[in-house]
């Protein structure tokens, strides 16, 4: 757990406080989450009552009622759980814009220590350290994002050497999981504390009845999918896709007519889900020990875990592809900046700027799926309707983004605003990833050398039409009244 511990201030612990506050802001679970884990070992070592903090703010940019209907179908769930295993429950949903300024730090004045959670990227460490500055409170923040922790990685180049790195360090790790759930044997809340939070609720009341979301502040274009959120609901997830596809996942993942994705992306970007729960469930599916590893280190993408093809492929995503995003983020804080790339893709991209563009359409156009392109624009439905967009196809959707913007810096400026507005699992490291990928990022030099895209890794709708029977993807995202 050391290696997961990040602490924002160098104050002690107050041992006479009347409880340790767990400020859940990325992983919104009870099971399986490392930050909970230290939170809960920390009430019992100082024999104090838990309290969780989950709140819901209006400020995150590209709030939606998409978004904030995924989160919200999680916090009660989460509130019910929390106050079942004898902590107590504190769920915030602020309901005007600031509203919400100085709960952490009330409670926080009160604490022994505040735990928090480490999320990738410039922006949550802000807030927290700003959190923590005024709280003049104890402060930590775990790291609960994957196997490997944050501090033990680095930003790296390819997929193939943070591979490398993984299979030589992941090993120790394996041996230390996240424990199930680790709510239990709690010291009991007092009618006190239950007092004392009654006070602050006054001024910062508990979410009740789930609001009617055009109430608020919120992108009300982008509504809610049929996707349900919630820590429930991702297990659930987890539990048909081990069941019913994992087996088929190597070699359907990448086809719309058999599409065995797993889905599972959007309930690991909110928490809902962990890595750590995705792992052990695979690894009861295969019947896996450890001593099935691969003896050696080789970097490639199969047989180093000795499991079948379908969950080789899987961890192939979910450990190597998510966790070099999440590393990368948490390394190089201009993760989001065109600066970020390559210096060879930067290279090849501004030695062919003035390349001529087959057309640019406008921004409206793109997000309306609007474009002579029949493939990029159903892609384009998916994402509006769903809030995702198939495996494969949202390679090639950011693609020929590249293929048509004015600049590079503009089809990046332009993916980013898409996916961030459009999709569920966007804002994500991971997200941010496969959008950098599609101008080289994780990537290496591909000939022949190509107008536009020069050296950077080539792909096109007409060799899609030819290599995947889109029929019904096509039809199924369809115009509206074609």
């Amino acid at each position: 757990m050391t290696s997961r511990l990040h602490p924002l201030d160098d104050r002690p612990a107050r041992p006479g406080g009347a409880y340790v506050l767990y400020w859940m802001i990325a992983a919104r679970r009870t099971r399986y989450n490392p930050a909970m884990e230290y939170a809960a070992a920390l009430a019992r070592e100082l024999g104090r009552p838990l309290v969780v903090l989950e709140g819901l703010d209006l400020g995150a940019p590209w709030a939606s009622e998409r978004t904030h209907r995924f989160v919200l179908d999680g916090m009660r769930e989460n509130a019910a759980a929390i106050e079942a295993a004898g902590a107590v429950a504190y769920p915030y949903l602020e309901r005007a814009r600031g509203e919400g300024r100085g709960l952490v730090e009330a409670l926080a004045s009160d604490a022994c220590v505040v735990v928090t959670d480490l999320y990738p990227g410039p922006h949550p460490l802000r807030v927290t350290r700003s959190v923590a500055a005024r709280a003049q409170t104890r402060m930590v923040a775990v790291d609960g994002n994957g196997l490997l922790p944050l501090a033990e990685g680095a930003a790296h180049a390819t997929a193939a050497a943070f591979r490398r790195s993984l299979q030589a360090r992941l090993p120790g790790h394996l041996a230390r999981l996240p424990v199930e759930t680790p709510l239990t044997t709690l010291p009991v809340p007092s009618p006190g504390l239950r007092a004392s939070l009654a006070a602050l609720q006054r001024r910062w009341p508990m979410l009740g009845t789930l609001p009617d979301l055009a109430d608020l502040p919120l992108d009300h274009e982008v509504s809610p999918t049929a996707l349900t959120g919630g820590p429930g609901a991702a297990s659930a997830a987890l539990r048909s896709f081990v069941d019913s596809r994992l087996d088929t996942y190597a070699e359907g993942r990448n086809d719309p007519a058999n599409d065995s994705s797993s889905g599972l992306s959007p309930y690991l970007h909110f928490g809902h889900l962990s890595a750590h729960e995705v792992f052990a469930a695979v690894v009861a599916h295969e019947g896996w020990t450890i001593d099935r590893l691969a003896p050696r280190v080789h970097g490639r993408r199969v047989g180093w875990w000795g499991m079948q093809p379908g969950a080789e492929a899987l961890l192939d995503q979910v450990v190597t592809w998510r966790e070099l995003g999440y590393q990368f983020c948490h390394h190089a804080p201009d993760y989001a900046s065109y600066g970020s790339l390559p210096a060879w893709a930067r290279a090849t991209l501004d030695g062919h700027r003035d390349d001529p563009r087959p057309e640019w359409y406008t921004f409206d156009r793109l997000q309306d799926a609007d474009t002579p392109d029949p493939v990029w624009n159903a892609a384009q439905r998916q994402l509006r309707s769903e809030g995702r967009i198939h495996n494969y196809l949202r390679m090639l959707w950011g693609k020929k983004v590249l293929e048509w913007a004015p600049s590079p810096e503009a089809a990046l400026d332009a993916l980013i605003e898409l996916n961030n507005r459009w999709a569920l699992d966007g804002r994500d490291p991971n997200s941010y990833s496969g959008i950098a990928w599609t101008l080289g990022r994780f990537d290496r030099p591909w000939g022949p050398v190509r107008p536009v895209f020069g050296t950077v890794r080539y792909m096109s709708s007409a060799n899609t039409l030819r290599k995947l029977d889109m029929g019904d993807y096509l039809h199924r995202y369809r115009a509206h009244g074609r």
